[in-house]
């Protein structure tokens, strides 16, 4: 209940912060180029710290819980596989966007849901 409570209070949060726009962000479709991006960065989002490594590991928090997970490059799309505090997230292939500074990720394959993120 807390856990599904602090999320709602999460997705409110961000809500109100404004999303990059679209036409800034270019495609990335090569794994080559997503690396030279998130190598030695964090992703972040308010109340999300994430770092994607280049070895295929993901690690961070989400609000106050541990996100662990695996990724991989498949036919032009980010595929992830998370865990976020004990919860099984799943596996998903993203588009992913991305302008140096802020990076978009789009749920199914650029279908569903985005999240933003700045490469720090």
């Amino acid at each position: 209940m807390l856990k599904s409570l602090t999320l709602l209070t999460a997705a409110a949060t961000l809500a109100v912060f404004p999303q990059v726009a679209a036409a800034e962000l270019k495609r990335i479709d090569s794994k080559s180029d997503f690396v030279k991006l998130v190598q030695g960065k964090t992703l972040s989002r308010p109340m999300v710290r994430l770092q994607v490594r280049p070895d295929g590991s993901i690690t961070g928090r989400g609000v106050t819980w541990d996100v662990t997970g695996s990724w991989s490059w498949e036919n032009g799309f980010f595929c992830r596989d998370l865990n976020w505090g004990g919860d099984d997230l799943g596996y998903n292939c993203q588009e992913v966007r991305a302008n140096g500074r802020e990076m978009r990720f789009t749920a199914d394959q650029g279908a569903g849901e985005s999240a933003d993120f700045r490469l720090r």
